[in-house]
């Protein structure tokens, strides 16, 4: 049984569907996905999130505001409203927050801010924040240890080892998407090497990063185990046992902070 721990099922490539997200869902079933969790970008992604989730006892989701977005989306995210919006019993997560200075520079204050809201938010209601960081490693370490923050994922890892460390101790789970199994990444397969399996998550990040051998194509859920294959190979098991190790974090992330 297998978790795909962050993915977009509101911007995925229903065409192959027919436009039916159900089948896509079966699709990920059928191979032995049985939870998904569905990542807000925008802060009202919440809307459309909700409502999936609402006709699929499997799916969850998470409110917040990517840190791409424009200063004027952040600045919705207040502590109050994200509070609001995380009653919701379907919502398991806040984010995904972060810092990405890969795109933009311009707005590294207010990303920063949007950030630490997210994390305050995460406090109060006692559930997770997921994180994004690009070309900011360091920032965002500094900002997770200033905030106190240790009920978390780092998604999408392609971080060096020192940041893993940081990471980890601070209480955080470290999520691999399919780029651990690209055939370039075997740095990133050494740093997967030294997180414990206690601390693992896999996820899709789909409609992005198909694992392969189905890169450069759409991504969807029904391609996690591929992920923990990849992940499998790196820590001797196999994908079977990567998929029960990281149902069982994800179930402990959802319980509360480490």
């Amino acid at each position: 049984m297998f978790v795909d721990s962050h993915c977009h099922l509101n911007l995925l490539d229903l065409t192959p569907y027919e436009g039916d997200l159900n089948q896509a869902l079966a699709e990920a079933r059928a191979v032995g996905v049985h939870r998904f969790m569905a990542i807000s970008v925008d802060i009202d992604d919440h809307i459309v999130l909700g409502e999936i989730a609402a006709q699929h006892v499997d799916v969850g989701y998470s409110v917040g505001v990517h840190p791409c977005e424009s200063p004027e989306v952040m600045q919705k995210a207040s502590v109050d409203y994200l509070v609001q919006l995380a009653q919701a019993e379907k919502v398991w997560a806040l984010g995904e927050t972060g810092l990405d200075y890969y795109h933009s520079t311009e707005y590294v204050a207010e990303q920063k801010a949007c950030f630490a809201r997210h994390i305050e938010a995460s406090k109060i209601v006692k559930k997770p924040v997921v994180v994004h960081t690009r070309a900011a490693k360091a920032d965002t370490v500094d900002l997770i240890r200033a905030e106190g923050s240790n009920h978390g994922i780092l998604h999408c890892f392609t971080e060096d080892l020192d940041t893993a460390k940081a990471v980890l101790d601070c209480g955080y789970y470290i999520s691999f998407s399919g780029i651990v199994s690209f055939k370039n990444a075997q740095a990133l397969r050494d740093v997967a090497a030294y997180v414990p399996l206690d601390r693992l998550l896999i996820e899709t990040d789909s409609p992005y990063l198909a694992p392969m051998p189905f890169r450069g194509k759409s991504n969807e859920p029904k391609y996690v185990p591929h992920v923990a294959q990849a992940l499998a190979t790196v820590y001797g098991r196999t994908a079977e046992e990567i998929g029960e190790i990281t149902t069982r974090n994800f179930e402990q992330l959802l319980q509360g902070s480490a």
